[in-house]
């Protein structure tokens, strides 16, 4: 096996070869650290490297591994995590310059903990958008596509996309307020996971909007993403909000069929003013889950348009408090994106907040029922294909800029129900793009099912990146 076919095997394939003793964690962890010093200089995803730690991790793994102590298929694998999440001793600085080693975290968030709980090797900090709202910080140089250098990398968890799809993690930590697992996936042709929120632990997690913010994996496959989720799931009493529901084996819903799966489609919603390449990817999946033997439900999606509008004052309001100590008295250290948005917060009015979360819990009920008739709704995660770089720096001079961005995925942020992203396809210029599919609360063990189903039809999710090969 080359390097580069050791880079490129699955989470799970490679939980598969250190189980059985062919590769060893030392072994898949050095290479991945060369890799990373090989390609990273130019790609940007990793803000802050661990490799003494990491090293040590794995030489621990192999040793336990070993003498018969094997804790599961995430044992002696490499994997990063978004620089939102507390790893002990290392600062965590959220994509904030002026954080510049201020802020070590003195232990790991819940998510980092359960990682290593369940012997993965944690590589490093990933690179994300200041505060995890849309852009970079001026002084940050922003992660790089690397399947066309040309192309947007997504936001926040623009890191986390970018090294799962290039081969320097197996998988990675992403965050999810507005659409910010779900962007990177779709950008850099990944896999990820929205949770349910509430799902995972947000304890140790720097915070965006508390009420929106999600914690979930990014990988190159739904059943990769399926062992990370069900590794950092559940109770925890350092979150007093998060859920209490047993957490299932995830793993356990791959190479299921999903005969009789009851699949939602609402064609106006997935199709109106969405580009017609984005609309084929979806029409294509409810043809690929219909011959594998899935009942086709007409449904009507709720509108989303009231929601996607309160999202605004929610987020705006919450960052706003997130950041109370330090803005708008350090102003001049914040980039524009994070102010934009702390400043919409201060100018939102309580009934504003008011106002938008009864429309958020109207919405939750509307999903509910939504619910009752299907097990997932297949959907758009954007709706055109993805923004060249010189198309998002202009991007917000429109006032329906920012509304369009999130119109697919904000809404279910408001609603708490979880999604997955999948790889869909790629535009002429070999820079991917996605879809999703939406489940009822609590139902990711569906969405992984209906995932995997869906990549062992299609191979978009194991195409290699040019600028990584």
């Amino acid at each position: 096996m080359t390097t580069n076919d050791l880079a490129y095997l699955g989470l799970v394939e490679l939980g598969q070869a250190i189980k059985a003793r062919k590769v060893s964690p030392v072994e898949a962890t050095r290479a991945t650290l060369d890799r990373i010093g090989k390609l990273d200089g130019t790609l940007h995803s990793y803000v802050t490297l661990m490799a003494e730690s990491a090293e040590r991790e794995a030489k621990a793994a192999d040793e336990a591994i070993g003498k018969g102590d094997y804790r599961g298929p995430l044992h002696g694998v490499p994997v990063g995590i978004k620089d939102l999440c507390d790893a002990t001793g290392v600062a965590t600085m959220a994509g904030m310059p002026r954080v510049n080693g201020k802020n070590i975290a003195s232990k790991d968030s819940t998510v980092v903990a359960r990682l290593r709980a369940a012997g993965a090797v944690v590589l490093g900090k990933l690179e994300l958008t200041e505060g995890a709202v849309a852009h970079h910080h001026p002084d940050v140089k922003p992660p790089v596509n690397p399947h066309n250098a040309d192309y947007w990398s997504g936001a926040s968890s623009s890191g986390s996309g970018v090294a799962t799809a290039s081969g320097l993690c197996y998988g990675s930590l992403g965050s999810d307020t507005g659409g910010s697992i779900r962007f990177p996936s779709f950008a850099n042709g990944v896999t990820g996971i929205k949770p349910t929120w509430g799902r995972v632990s947000r304890a140790g997690v720097a915070k965006l909007s508390p009420s929106l913010d999600h914690v979930g994996p990014m990988t190159r496959s739904a059943a990769d993403a399926a062992v990370i989720l069900g590794a950092i799931a559940g109770a925890d009493p350092d979150d007093p909000t998060a859920l209490r529901a047993p957490v299932p084996d995830y793993l356990a819903e791959a190479g299921k069929s999903i005969k009789g799966l009851r699949v939602g489609f609402d064609e106006a919603y997935a199709s109106t003013n969405v580009d017609p390449l984005i609309v084929q990817a979806v029409r294509d999946a409810v043809a690929l889950f219909k011959s594998a033997g899935a009942e086709i439900k007409p449904v009507r999606f709720p509108n989303t348009e009231p929601v996607i509008q309160g999202w605004f004052p929610i987020c705006g309001a919450e960052s706003a408090v997130v950041h109370e100590k330090t803005y708008p008295s350090r102003k001049a250290e914040f980039g524009p994106g994070l102010s934009d948005m702390a400043d919409s917060g201060h100018k939102a009015s309580g009934m504003d907040y008011a106002k938008a979360h009864e429309i958020r819990l109207i919405f939750r009920g509307q999903l509910d029922v939504l619910f009752e008739d299907v097990d997932i709704v297949v959907s758009p995660a954007w709706m055109r294909q993805n923004l060249t770089n010189k198309e998002f720096d202009a991007f917000g001079q429109k006032e329906t800029d920012w509304p369009e961005l999130i119109r697919f995925t904000s809404p279910l942020d408001m609603g708490g129900v979880p999604t997955i992203s999948l790889p869909a396809g790629f535009n002429k210029d070999g820079a991917p793009y996605g879809i999703q599919l939406i489940a009822r609360q609590l139902n990711e063990p569906v969405l992984v099912r209906a995932g995997d189903a869906y990549q062992r039809e299609t191979d978009w999710h194991k195409r290699r990146p040019k600028l990584a090969p």
